[in-house]
């Protein structure tokens, strides 16, 4: 397919380190903060993150950023931690004045994405999980894990840019083991594009210390989670536990060993499908003006739903039986347009209901 055209810029982050961001294609807003191995001059090129920007433009004004010290985002002198990491992404929402939009966190996006969430629950209208976790490997404090870890970052101090084939590939067969021959180089290629060995091992390094626990209840939106059953980066457990702790999260199980997800691949079908039907088709104009219609109490009824009170809750709270809440939703979904009680969740949180 044809790439939407795309524009570069430049914002700065808290601690002075310019973030290079660029935006492409129409519709809502949609953050998209992926994997740090990509690069946003070659990512449209990269047979492994086209798809993903293809899926994600369809419908969507996609923005998105090259991770501090990698791509063309500043790489000397940077320092990374959790905390650095959403400055950044508050940077680039700031500088693009978004008041409202959809946020997609791959891997240690994910993890950046839910602590944003948390903090800024106005903000976030949807919040789409792949392939992430609530904790990197030493709050976890599994001996094993931890020597894992290390050994990896072992290995790429020592082979990032070694000319044997070998140190390039056992990096790549980890993230993507089931892959044909031109991805798989593509992404080793990508790898070294991206940023420096010693950028590489800091970002990482933080990366495992990186612990979202103790936020997650604080997230009201609408939450999509998936992920691959036997990815060897992040445990299919640990993709669980993201959906348990926070509320009203849909969890899918996705059958794949690649914790980068290709188009190639059955469980690639079902991801573009729960995204699209996740994700609300328009940018909440049309939902707002449907509102308008509602009576004062189903508007007060749709925001109770909308916070992700069941009917007995909500009896329960205007002291009126299940059966006439019942009626009240069957009426808020006609008038809205709401194909079901959690479309009718996503189109009130959409137009600003629910986040009080």
């Amino acid at each position: 397919m044809s790439q939407p055209e795309q524009q570069i810029r430049f914002c700065t982050s808290r601690d002075g380190v310019r973030i290079a961001y660029a935006t492409c294609g129409n519709g809502a807003a949609l953050v998209w903060l992926g994997h740090w191995v990509r690069h946003l001059k070659f990512d449209w090129d990269s047979p492994i993150w086209r798809p993903w920007l293809a899926l994600l433009t369809r419908r969507h004004r996609v923005v998105r950023y090259d991770w501090r010290g990698c791509g063309l985002s500043d790489r000397e002198g940077v320092q990374f931690s959790l905390e650095r990491h959403i400055d950044d992404l508050e940077a680039v929402v700031d500088d693009l004045a978004l008041k409202r939009f959809v946020l997609v966190g791959d891997a240690g996006g994910g993890v950046v994405s839910m602590a944003y969430a948390a903090r800024h629950p106005e903000r976030v209208t949807h919040l789409v999980l792949y392939g992430t976790q609530t904790r990197g490997v030493l709050p976890r404090k599994e001996p094993k894990l931890i020597a894992q870890s290390r050994a990896l970052l072992d290995v790429m101090e020592i082979g990032w840019n070694n000319p044997t084939p070998a140190y390039g590939e056992f990096f790549t067969t980890l993230h993507m083991p089931d892959t044909d021959v031109d991805r798989f180089r593509a992404y080793g290629y990508l790898l070294r594009l991206t940023t420096s060995p010693a950028n590489a091992v800091a970002l990482l390094k933080a990366y495992f210390e990186a612990d979202v626990r103790n936020v997650l209840s604080r997230i009201r939106c609408p939450t999509l989670v998936l992920h691959a059953r036997e990815d060897a980066i992040i445990p299919f457990d640990e993709g669980r536990l993201v959906a348990s702790l926070i509320r009203g999260a849909r969890f899918v199980p996705l059958e794949s060993r690649n914790h980068v997800l290709q188009e190639s691949e059955p469980a690639w079908q079902l991801l573009a499908s729960q995204i699209d039907d996740f994700l609300p088709a328009g940018s909440g104009r049309e939902t707002e003006t449907s509102l308008v219609e509602l009576t004062p109490r189903e508007r007060e009824v749709l925001e109770l739903i909308a916070q992700g009170l069941d009917n007995h809750q909500i009896a329960q709270r205007f002291d009126i039986s299940e059966k006439t809440v019942r009626n009240h939703a069957s009426v808020i979904f006609e008038k809205i347009g709401a194909k079901s009680r959690a479309h009718a969740v996503a189109l009130a949180r959409d137009a600003g209901l629910g986040v009080g």
